[in-house]
Order: C-alpha cells, then structure tokens, then sequence
C-alpha cells in the first residue's frame, strides 16, 4: 500500500482511495480476497461490506455492473467518492444496509464478494463503533457470517458464485459444510497463515 502525503490518501492497485478513519483499511484479508479474485467480462456482481470500495473498483473493470453494498455510512460515502475519483460511476452502484436488505427480492447475481466481520468478540471487547462493525463477528465469529449463508443463495443467478475470506478462528469448516448442504460446491482458493489464525479463500459455485 503507497500512501501519499495526505494520511487518507492511499494507491492501492492502481487506484487512487480515500480512506477516512471510520473505514476499515485493506489489510491481508483483502489482499487475499485480491489475489483470487476473477471477474468475467460483462458479469453483474454484488459486493457486501464494501468499504472503502477497493474490491468494487477492481471487479468494475471487469464487470458489467458492481452493486456495493455497506452498513457503515461512511463507507458507502467512501465507496461514492472513490468511485467517482477513479471514473467508474457508470459501472457501480452503492447502497446503504444490513447485508441484502437494500436489494430488491428479484435481483441476482453473477458472482457476490464477501469479506465478513469473522472476529470473535466478547462483551469487554470495544466494538461500539462503525470501525469495529467491520470485524465484530459476535461470541464465535458467526452472527453475520452465519445470516450470509442463510439469504445468499435467492440472490444468485443459476451456476453464480461466492468469493468469500473467513479466519479460522470462526470455523471455515463449519462454514463449508453449510454451503455443501445447500449444494454449493466449495473450492478452497487461497491461505495465508498467522501465528495465531490462518485466513481462508474460498469460492462457492452453486449446483
């Protein structure tokens, strides 16, 4: 990450960000989500928890329409002027909610990104603040993961996809055998190891 001289300023992947201080910053979860991230030419794709909208912005060169949604206001207003810095109003629109309440019952999509609050949290942990929404993933990690998993499927298109990066610390494995059930199959894309965690890559094709 090239940051200039500007602290809120960044280049990330060729993209000029704005990252103001109530937006969570790429870290290796995003790299890793980077890093495996193919978009076919013309597909619509749906990103949930967009941040600062680095991932929208790299899947827009690519896609034919990015949906980017994030329950954080200053994200989605982060995400609307970093798209309009890098001049991509035309192929993104960004929305404001909790997880896929801000879509419409009828819309699908190609392929839905996710990078989820994974971390497990306990009531001494601070996590009042739109920051900490990005990681707080409740007692075990799971409260959003696990809501995900429950409505992702009615928004994808026939043979679509989930690209999505989770910590061993909330049970990758319990995750998998979730969207087996629903008859996903789940190709693990990439790992990247840490003393205390190992964060997963994954890709979930519906069948």
């Amino acid at each position: 990450m090239d940051k200039q001289p500007n602290d809120s300023f960044f280049i990330i992947e060729g993209f000029k960000l704005k990252i103001p201080t109530e937006v969570y910053k790429p870290s290796d979860d995003t790299y890793l989500l980077i890093d495996n991230l193919h978009v076919k030419k013309g597909e619509k794709v749906l990103e949930m928890g967009c941040g600062c909208g680095i991932v929208t912005l790299i899947a827009a060169k690519k896609a034919g329409k990015v949906v980017a949604v994030d329950l954080n206001p200053y994200a989605v207003q982060t995400t609307k002027e970093n798209v309009k810095l890098n001049g991509l109003e035309g192929k993104v629109e960004v929305r404001i909610g909790n997880l896929f309440q801000p879509l419409n019952s009828n819309e699908k999509f190609d392929l839905i990104i996710f990078n989820p609050p994974y971390l497990p949290t306990s009531k001494g942990d601070k996590v009042g603040g739109w920051l900490e929404k990005a990681w707080d993933g409740g007692p075990n990690g799971r409260k959003i993961i696990d809501r995900f998993i429950d409505e992702v499927e009615k928004f994808l298109n026939k043979k679509g996809r989930i690209l999505m990066v989770q910590s061993t610390l909330s049970n990758v494995e319990k995750t998998i055998q979730r969207l087996t059930e629903k008859r996903f199959k789940v190709k693990i894309l990439g790992r990247k190891n840490f003393s205390f965690e190992t964060l997963i890559c994954f890709e979930a094709l519906k069948i």
